[in-house]
């Protein structure tokens, strides 16, 4: 149990023995910490609800709980707020219990789910870019905090590598290219000879073979011919598509390992193409779907709905087969093959409509099971005049250079401020690196993650204040401190009743940390996790300068401090762990 929930369940006694319901009884952190550390606030709906006078229920409330030993005081405040502070030694008591406990008092939850998080979302023919940015941090932090949380969690890149650009890229790669085997029609094979085709000629060529398409209808329905030539198996175009997704991947995977994102399924639309035909005819034969205008589509309005909602396209006039149709085969798969409970996809907020009509459609097909789907949408990463970040020629930034951008911002800011200086060139690469990184993380997920933020490369990369940096630092402060007490032969003890404020204020703010990871958990918002953990470092930094922990005298209150650091220092690893940050062994 937490402190938050051991409180609020004596409050809730209190409000029974008043006559009361135990639910007004819920006790949170105080907003007013020169009354108490915590408040209730029941006493203001009870007395609606029972038409009395709510200072009169926060009375007898307070007279029934006043004299537990946790309690330092129990007060009443304007019409009926009841405000609490815990006597110093039930806050240590917490802390060393928490301490103690390898979860750090978080519970694990139960029953645990099978969990799928949908992220990153890479394609074909296409360099990782800005937009790729938010979907893979947001992603990798929402599969980190279910998995600590006790879920059986998979995260699947969901590998945009089917579909009608496919068709573009082999008629782009025909025109260069004629007298590949792979468009002879007679040959079968082995295709073993590698191909020179590189992704920057397939980034080269995607562009003017989309704008071929969109002007010049022979040229589209080439496209069209081709897309539906390699989903029916074409052995030459199945082995081009193979080429194009092992030179994109390579390069998308360089990406994520620098952002330090690893994903768990390497699944595609086309993981799913066998199941498409199947879908389409299944889905015709029991009336779920229908023919409109040469095309099938799947009826997903409803009655109460406030806009239209127009029907799902699972195979065009063309016989062909849109992203709908492999999103939907898609949950089919993750239900039947990977028994599924929650699929979270962390897609742009723009694809809403989109993912609500393949959601509805899966439902009314019957292809979700139990399982439920959500749409962990977000914002947009702007530039300093409110758009979509770009490069200064207005083109869209690769995310290699933007990591870049931040690597070579860190670099500068560590040389600035005269750190690690004189450690070795690799070494300060890699700190560079790690900052930078951190810099880039934590500016974006301190954001809610429904806002569009502005990416500021100086203010993110800065050493002090809300940054990520900033957490790397205090945590690198932290590892020092127990270092030379280590090697002086001090170790960190049994934590005390507080002596100081700011002491007093550290092991209440990490006595919230069950809280917060449900928080983040309920609303899938990674910003929690950030802000307490700015909060934790910021805290730490006031304690750190008011007590003189590897010079204090009383060594009973020193080894209560060193407990402290350690407590904290743990707090802030999972923290950061959750967010994606590595911290530097030293800076």
């Amino acid at each position: 149990m937490s402190l938050l929930s051991d409180l609020t369940r004596i409050v809730a006694a209190g409000f029974e023995s008043a006559g009361l319901d135990a639910s007004f009884g819920a006790v949170q952190v105080s907003d007013r910490p020169d009354l108490g550390q915590f408040q209730c606030n029941g006493a203001l709906a009870a007395a609606r609800s029972a038409a009395r006078d709510p200072r009169a229920i926060a009375g007898q409330v307070v007279t029934q709980i006043e004299g537990d030993r946790r309690l330092a005081s129990a007060s009443i405040a304007g019409p009926g707020f009841i405000n609490l502070t815990v006597t110093g030694r039930t806050l240590a008591g917490y802390v060393d219990a928490m301490a103690e406990d390898g979860r750090l008092g978080v519970p694990a939850v139960g029953p645990s789910l099978k969990v799928i998080v949908d992220y990153a979302g890479p394609n074909v023919a296409k360099a990782m870019h800005v937009g790729h940015l938010r979907a893979t941090i947001i992603g990798d932090t929402i599969k980190r905090l279910f998995r600590f949380a006790g879920h059986e969690v998979l995260g699947d890149a969901h590998f945009g590598d089917w579909g009608l650009q496919m068709g573009m890229l082999i008629v782009a790669t025909r025109r260069r290219h004629p007298d590949l085997a792979h468009f002879d029609g007679t040959y079968e094979g082995p295709y073993e000879a590698p191909l020179s085709i590189t992704l920057a000629d397939l980034q080269e060529w995607y562009p003017d073979m989309a704008r071929q398409v969109a002007e010049d209808e022979e040229v589209a329905a080439e496209a069209r011919r081709a897309t539906t030539d390699l989903q029916s198996g074409r052995p030459g175009y199945v082995a081009l598509w193979e080429h194009f997704v092992r030179v994109s991947r390579a390069s998308q995977e360089q990406d994520f390992s620098d952002l330090g994102v690893e994903f768990d399924l390497w699944y595609g639309e086309s993981t799913v193409r066998d199941l498409l035909r199947p879908l389409v005819d299944e889905t015709l034969a029991r009336g779920i779907a229908v023919r409109s205008a040469g095309a099938v589509v799947i009826e997903v309005s409803r009655p109460d709905d406030k806009a239209e909602i127009t029907p799902l396209v699972l195979e065009t006039s063309h016989g062909a087969f849109l992203y709908g149709t492999t999103d939907v085969a898609t949950i089919q798969m993750r239900v039947s093959e990977l028994g599924a409970d929650l699929i979270l996809y962390v897609v742009d907020s723009r694809q809403s409509y989109h993912l609500e009509q393949v959601f509805r459609a899966a439902r009314r097909a019957g292809l979700s099971g139990g399982a439920a789907m959500e749409h962990i949408g977000f914002g947009t990463m702007n530039g300093p005049d409110g758009t979509p970040f770009k490069t200064r020629e207005g083109g869209v930034l690769r995310l290699g250079d933007l990591i870049d951008m931040v690597t070579n911002a860190a670099a500068a800011r560590l040389e600035e401020s005269d750190l690690a200086a004189l450690y070795p060139g690799a070494e300060r690469a890699v700190i560079a690196r790690q900052v930078g990184i951190a810099a880039l993380k934590f500016g974006d997920l301190v954001n809610n993650r429904t806002s569009n933020y502005v990416f500021d490369v100086r203010r993110f990369t800065a050493l002090e204040g809300k940054t990520g940096p900033y957490l790397q630092m205090a945590a690198v402060r932290m590892d020092s401190i127990l270092a030379r007490a280590a090697r002086r032969g001090l170790a960190p003890g049994a934590i005390l009743a507080p002596h100081h404020e700011t002491e007093t204020r550290l092991l209440l703010r990490l006595l919230q940390l069950p809280e917060v990871i449900d928080r983040a958990m309920d609303l899938r918002a990674p910003n929690h996790l950030a802000e307490f953990a700015y909060e934790v470092a910021a805290d730490f930094s006031r304690f750190y300068e008011a007590c003189h922990i590897l010079t204090e005298p009383d060594p009973g209150l020193q080894s209560s401090w060193l407990g402290t650091v350690r407590t904290s220092r743990r707090v802030l690893e999972l923290l950061l762990d959750l967010l994606g940050i590595e911290v530097p062994a030293r800076m």
